[in-house]
């Protein structure tokens, strides 16, 4: 209901009143960082940022910037810098009602409370000399998210520099700093590169044209949400981040790294002009050949004339770096000679790179590669449009509606997840047939031969014949797997996909595969209450075939799965089935100080002596989801183990509580326990959360204290299951 905020501050409260009520602990994990967002464990273990900011605050206040202002504080560990350095007086607002309350208990912690006055407000919003008495010498801010402008920096220092801080030095004028006001960071350049990367192109482009025996037709195009639309009703924001130097399958360069921009911090002028600047058209040769992907984007932060932070993917830093996929190239294929063309601005305070195309300078021509992002293309929106898309469906040929269907990064990697689909067909064709008494197989072969020696196709007579199988789909999200599934004989296959545009693309998809009209079916339309999902198709049927979502892409059991499949049960006619069947539930121990990192603040060092770690770690979940197994810096100490059977069909096998031995293969200290899953949708179908084709992440328990091991040793895991919720400690 859009209350996330307010919903995780209960959760944490109720954990607080009863530590051991496991229900409230699960939704607490899964909310906390909408409460303090992850970034701010990773960031302030970060040595090196923590002391240039430190560095360049004290060089500022030494120099005569006396009063200052930290705009979006987090913890205050910048406001605390400042005191320490001798700042007279310290203001800091903070949005966020948690990291507000937060920084109140660390600034008391620190005893700098009587020095550092906190504001819960937007900068935007303060006034003098209703909130601080005088306009301020420093500003001081790091709401810059990896693409630089996402935090809205642009917007807060314009307001600062017009109502909050002294009118800057000019050239020329004396050095007498507390009559003048000043920004850190003071200026930033941003810099781009092409790169060629399996794994991004995995995650924003369909690469596939025939999924399991459905053709994708070319009037749908699938694009991800981050494609760069300024004329989209909603802004979304035009890039997605990655740790680039940790993306499974790496990158290659296709192009040296270039400048994209500049911008001063502390040039009111060159501020404003930044939202209202045309973009500015750049050209970039290729110096290697391959496939074009992505823009990569980073930036050097100038805190000072002397002090800098990069968060280039070289360069061991907290930051991630802003990707810019590569979406509507008829080829994407480049070589030497080439220039990759683009549009760069900075419209509603978000970096954009647009309009990618790519010139091919042996030709002296513009290859066409490019399609413009016009209107017509972008996602169907109001209903009047929506209703005359619907209404050629119905009357004009294949290929008239053009629809455009965005889906999420995980939904789009499922749909290039080969295996997955594979699996699918071949599990739910042994199902149908083990359900098709052989005599009505006899039948319909004799009623298809005469049919298709008389050249009329499949008859009537033959549908007839027996009622269909009824399969219902309630995976998350965007699926083809009822149309799989309407491929499979005398199937009525019913989709749960919510969204107006995922409709009209699985509609025009069935067209494209030539399926009778009235196959697919949407159920949601059939079903009044979407809490009571789980019914019969018609009043005296049952389902041959209910698939449910087990596994959440960010690699957690789904929420109330036991519940659904309980249900499912009894809405199974008889030999039906659910897929998966059962899933089995797999960790191995491993040392990873990344991890450690990711989910606590370690001490007091890394906060150059601040008392920061015991309030933000209030904060920290055992869980940590949406890992790439393969690529996370790690040294396994055992063999991978089966931790868990949930077992969907037969609920009897399953057990609340068990112990499991692990054999220590390699001394060392054991930080965490990733986990994955065996999705069984029978005993030969086995689908793997952790291969090299998923579209699910993987997730893993951090130990609150690491233990050290040697090999040959044993450990035991207690692993409990209760309802969705598991949970693994180390039994000491």
């Amino acid at each position: 209901m859009g209350f996330r905020d307010e919903a995780a501050g209960y959760f944490h409260k109720a954990v607080k009143l009863n530590p051991d009520f496991s229900d409230a602990k699960e939704n607490f994990y899964r909310v906390a960082n909408w409460l303090v967002e992850r970034w701010h464990f990773i960031m302030l273990n970060d040595t090196k940022r923590n002391t240039i900011y430190n560095a360049a605050i004290q060089k500022a206040v030494c120099l005569g910037s006396r009063s200052v202002l930290d705009i979006g504080a987090g913890t205050g560990i910048l406001s605390m810098f400042a005191k320490k350095a001798g700042a007279h007086s310290v203001y800091a607002c903070e949005l966020s009602k948690t990291m507000y309350e937060l920084a109140c208990d660390v600034v008391a912690a620190n005893k700098m409370e009587a020095g550092i006055k906190l504001l819960h407000m937007k900068s935007l919003d303060i006034e003098i000399p209703k909130h601080i008495p005088e306009r301020v010498s420093l500003v001081v801010t790091e709401t810059v998210d990896a693409g630089l402008f996402g935090e809205g920096i642009v917007e807060s220092l314009i307001h600062a520099w017009e109502h909050l801080l002294l009118q800057p030095k000019t050239k020329g004028e004396s050095c007498n700093c507390e009559k003048y006001g000043k920004v850190i960071p003071a200026s930033a350049v941003i810099f781009g590169m092409a790169v060629e990367c399996a794994e991004i192109r995995r995650q924003h482009r369909v690469g596939i044209k025939d999924i399991a025996g459905i053709h994708l037709p070319t009037n749908v195009k699938f694009q991800s949400p981050a494609y760069s639309s300024v004329d989209a009703e909603e802004t979304v924001e035009p890039y997605t981040t990655e740790k680039m130097s940790r993306v499974p399958g790496g990158y290659l360069a296709l192009t040296e790294c270039f400048e994209i921009m500049t911008v001063d911090f502390n040039n009111l002028q060159e501020l404003k002009s930044l939202a209202t600047k045309k973009p500015d058209k750049i050209g970039i040769p290729v110096i290697k050949e391959g496939i074009l992907d992505a823009i990569m984007v980073w930036f050097v932060l100038q805190l000072d004339d002397e002090h800098s932070l990069s968060t280039s993917p070289s360069e061991e830093t907290c930051w991630e770096q802003a990707v810019y996929p590569v979406q509507d190239l008829t080829d994407y294929w480049i070589k030497p000679g080439d220039h990759v063309m683009m549009e760069v601005s900075c419209q509603d305070c978000y970096l954009r790179i647009q309009s990618i195309s790519v010139l091919d300078l042996e030709c002296q021509m513009d290859v066409a590669r490019s399609f413009t992002q016009n209107k017509d293309l972008l996602s169907l929106g109001n209903e009047a449009e929506l209703c005359s898309a619907l209404a050629n469906l119905q009357t004009s040929k294949p290929d008239a509606v053009e629809q455009t269907c965005v889906l999420e990064s995980t939904e789009i990697a499922l749909l290039n997840n080969i295996p997955y689909h594979e699996g699918f067909k071949m599990a739910m064709s042994k199902v149908l047939s083990s359900l098709t008494p052989e005599k009505l197989y006899q039948t319909m072969d004799t009623h298809c031969q005469n049919e298709m020696s008389s050249g009329t196709g499949q008859s009537n007579t033959v549908q007839n014949i027996l009622e269909p199988f009824y399969v219902l789909d309630v995976s998350e999200g965007f699926s083809i797997l009822p149309l799989i599934a309407g491929t499979l004989g005398h199937v009525k296959p019913y989709s749960s996909v919510e969204k107006d545009q995922h409709r009209i693309a699985l509609d025009l998809i069935s067209e494209a595969n030539h399926f009778p009209k009235e196959t697919l079916e949407f159920w949601l339309r059939h079903v009044e209450d979407e809490s009571a999902m789980l019914q019969r198709p018609k009043s005296d049927k049952l389902w041959s075939i209910i698939i449910l979502d087990v596994i959440e892409p960010s690699g957690l059991i789904q929420q109330e799965i036991m519940e659904k499949a309980a249900i499912s049960r009894c809405l199974l006619q008889s030999g039906g089935k659910i897929f998966p069947q059962y899933v089995l539930m797999f960790g191995l121990l491993v040392e990873s100080q990344t991890l450690l990192e990711e989910n606590a603040v370690q001490g007091t060092e890394r906060t150059l002596g601040l008392n920061i770690a015991p309030f933000i770690n209030q904060f920290q979940v055992p869980i940590r989801v949406f890992l790439d197994l393969s690529s996370l810096p790690c040294i396994p100490l055992s063999k991978p183990v089966e931790l868990l059977r949930l077992d969907l069909m037969t609920p009897y096998l399953n057990t609340s509580k068990r112990e499991v031995k692990v054999h220590i293969c390699k001394s060392g200290r054991v930080t965490a326990i990733p986990f994955w899953y065996h999705m069984y949708l029978d005993e030969e179908i086995r689908l793997d959360t952790s291969s090299e084709a998923s579209h699910w992440k993987q997730a893993a328990v951090v130990l609150d204290n690491p233990i050290q091991v040697e090999m040959g040793e044993e450990l035991v895991l207690s692993v409990q299951h209760h309802k969705s919720n598991v949970s693994i400690t180390v039994k000491q």
